[in-house]
């Protein structure tokens, strides 16, 4: 037992000491006029708080550092100001921290609706996407799928087909799959497919559900397409997604195929 700690120390030590390294090394490449410029404009909008206390954008651009490095408590005591001040311009940013960085389904689904209220007649974008894909994720994130099917539908009737982010389409295959109708989803992955050719959450979730169905050479089809196309992927520097899909998992799920 006392190994089995030595080694648990030894080896948090060294994942410590590689962050410290990597903030170091990213730190040391900035220039000192990009250094310059990051406390400045800090600086800047605290000026503009003292300045202004009504100034409902300089205390959210203010929490936008905070919550970027993950002090949400710190973060928050400036984004619930400039929701305070002006709700209706603030609303959707807070949902979408507590939606993509905190997984906070409830409180997030609080403000996409409270915002939802107060701009009767409108469809909101918060942070640049349809409030209903970003409900849809929300009650997929609760594993409440058919609310979440109902959110994903009105996304799609509002931006139409065309317009529509193709995750709206993967979000609807995995509810279906999830719900067990795995014939219904394949349809749904596919309209993903129609707007981008190779998107590989498509053709990894059609695999699974063919596996189920027990069609297992079109499972392997489409996973072969999944592990090619794996660099189109969704993904963020700063946010894991919901349906984000590794080739770790592809790897692992081709290799039971094989079996």
């Amino acid at each position: 037992m006392k190994k089995f700690f030595k080694y648990l120390f030894i080896g948090l030590s060294s994942i410590i000491l590689l962050i410290v390294i990597g903030v170091t090394i990213w730190w040391n490449i900035k220039s000192d006029r990009e250094k310059s410029n990051f406390f400045a404009s800090l600086h800047d909008f605290e000026r503009a708080i003292k300045y202004d206390q009504n100034n409902s954008d300089a205390w959210m651009e203010r929490s936008v550092y905070f919550n970027k490095s993950g002090d949400f408590k710190q973060g928050f005591e400036y984004l619930d100001k400039a929701v305070e001040l002006d709700p209706k311009l603030h609303l959707g940013y807070r949902g979408w921290i507590r939606l993509r960085k905190m997984r906070d389904y409830d409180k997030a689904l609080a403000d996409f609706d409270r915002l939802d209220s107060l701009t009767p007649n409108f469809v909101d974008a918060p942070w640049g996407e349809n409030i209903d894909f970003l409900r849809g994720e929300c009650y997929f994130g609760k594993k409440e799928y058919l609310k979440a099917i109902e959110m994903l539908n009105r996304n799609i009737k509002n931006q139409k087909e065309d317009w529509s982010d193709i995750h709206s389409f993967v979000y609807l295959g995995l509810c279906e799959y999830e719900l067990g109708n795995y014939e219904k989803s394949i349809p749904e992955f596919q309209r993903a497919i129609i707007q981008a050719k190779y998107t590989p959450e498509s053709f990894f979730g059609m695999a699974k559900s063919y596996q189920k169905l027990g069609e297992i050479e079109k499972a392997k089809e489409n996973i072969l397409i999944a592990e090619e196309n794996i660099r189109s992927k969704r993904d963020d520097y700063y946010n894991e997604f919901l349906n984000e899909i590794y080739l770790s998992e592809i790897l692992e799920f081709k290799e039971q195929l094989g079996k």
